[in-house]
């Protein structure tokens, strides 16, 4: 029996045996956002060995859960329609773990993908559908989003364009998102720098984006 492998005849340990190992989820999750070239992966998780890397896109392609593709002349990894599967686990396993976050470390940063994912776990299209649609540039930490909500439908873009409301913030937008801080407060205290736009807009945001602490 391989080390990897856990000894039982189930769906759980068939599952951590595809993608239990270290650095495996988070792949699926940055790729959930987009195709990625193998750059990319690397620069969206800093802290991954190189080989690491290699090896779990080598063992991801064989249990069919990611493929390289070619993409305008570059080759990118992309999920499988059976990867894809997995975004409901991410999402649901994102808003879990939002619960036990505290305050960063100094070396945990926000990265563009990562906050995409997070804005993803915490939308609520229930409450969107109800609410104008609206056009936010947020820019968390060095990650610069472009997020528009129209009715149930959300879409994140890297980058800055348009916006109703364009807002500066970091590791404490967990505290608007969980409801921890008003808007109002949240701006107060620097947590939310307002950059343009209406800034009672924050408070649609709050309400959009919502995660139980």
């Amino acid at each position: 029996m391989a080390a990897r492998e856990y000894g039982q005849y189930s769906g759980v340990t068939q599952a951590l045996e595809l993608v239990g190992e270290r650095w495996a989820m988070l792949i699926v999750r940055d790729l959930l956002v987009g195709p990625r070239r193998y750059g990319e992966l690397a620069a969206g998780l800093p802290r991954i060995p190189t080989n690491i890397l290699a090896a779990r896109l080598k063992e991801l392609q064989a249990a069919g859960v990611l493929r390289r593709a070619p993409h305008s002349r570059i080759i990118v990894y992309e999920l499988t329609p059976y990867g894809r599967e997995l975004e409901p686990i991410v999402l649901a396993l994102g808003a879990w773990g939002f619960k036990a976050l505290a305050d960063p470390r100094d070396e945990q940063i926000i990265t563009p993908d990562s906050m995409t994912i997070d804005l993803r776990a915490a939308f609520r299209p229930e409450v969107a559908s109800r609410l104008p649609a609206t056009a936010y540039a947020g820019r968390f930490g060095q990650a610069e989003l472009l997020i528009r909500v129209d009715g149930t439908v959300l879409d994140v873009q890297r980058g800055d364009g348009p916006a109703d409301l364009a807002f500066a913030t970091g590791p404490g937008i967990r505290r608007l998102i969980t409801g921890e801080l008003a808007p109002d407060r949240a701006i107060s205290t620097g947590i939310v720098e307002v950059l343009g736009g209406h800034r009672n807009l924050l408070g649609r945001f709050a309400n959009t984006f919502h995660l139980a602490a």
